[in-house]
């Protein structure tokens, strides 16, 4: 039982391609992500993996994990941080992606996310209002496809397929084989092929920005 918030952090790098000293502004560019939700929605997981995908590419990643101590049913939130040369900072002031899988979520982080960045919010619990002109939305009903793919809990890695789309910074292979290392091998048999499905749902999913 934890009393109070908690907030853990947890930094992980893996080193693949040396900073060069010739190296431009472009590739010395970060690019931070929040992926937030209610306790129960495996957003924690979500983070993970995403962090483990960046680290097989050979990038220097930082992992901040953030939720209450309700957990199951209060807040999460992650954030995710990735650049080829060591990471600046792990709690941006802004950030470049936000999965919003809640309406608290979205309302809470929206403000967060720097001009000309992309909004992921789960439709089939997001309220499709955009209140800002300055970034993209996808809305994108993530909840309900991973219902009908047959279990709900795979929401999170579905939206990991869309950011991967989207985003064009992280591959579905990259993603994949994050799966294969973050689930442990003992559920790997019984819950990697769904999470694998749901990941490729997401990838495959007909994105249009709203408004178009």
């Amino acid at each position: 039982m934890f009393a109070g918030d908690i907030t853990l952090r947890v930094e992980k790098t893996k080193i693949a391609h040396p900073v060069r000293d010739d190296m431009t502004k472009e590739e010395k560019m970060e690019h931070g992500f929040i992926i937030a939700g209610f306790g129960g929605q495996g957003i924690l997981f979500a983070g993970e993996v995403l962090a483990n995908a960046f680290m097989d590419d050979g990038k220097y990643v930082t992992w901040y994990p953030s939720y209450g101590a309700e957990m199951r049913g209060g807040t999460v939130n992650c954030e995710v941080v990735v650049g080829s040369v060591p990471v600046s900072a792990v709690n941006k002031k802004e950030v470049d992606f936000l999965i919003a899988l809640n309406q608290i979520s979205f309302d809470k982080f929206l403000s967060k996310v720097k001009k000309g960045g992309l909004v992921i919010a789960n439709s089939s619990l997001v309220k499709e209002i955009c209140t800002r002109v300055d970034i993209t939305y996808l809305f994108v009903p993530v909840t309900k496809l991973a219902q009908q793919l047959g279990n709900i809990k795979t929401a999170n890695v579905l939206a990991l397929g869309v950011l991967a789309k989207a985003s064009e910074l992280v591959s579905l292979e990259s993603l994949s084989k994050a799966l294969e290392t973050v689930i442990p091998a003992s559920r790997a048999k019984k819950i990697l092929p769904l999470n694998l499905k749901a990941l490729k749902l997401g990838y495959e999913y007909d994105l249009l920005p709203a408004g178009v």
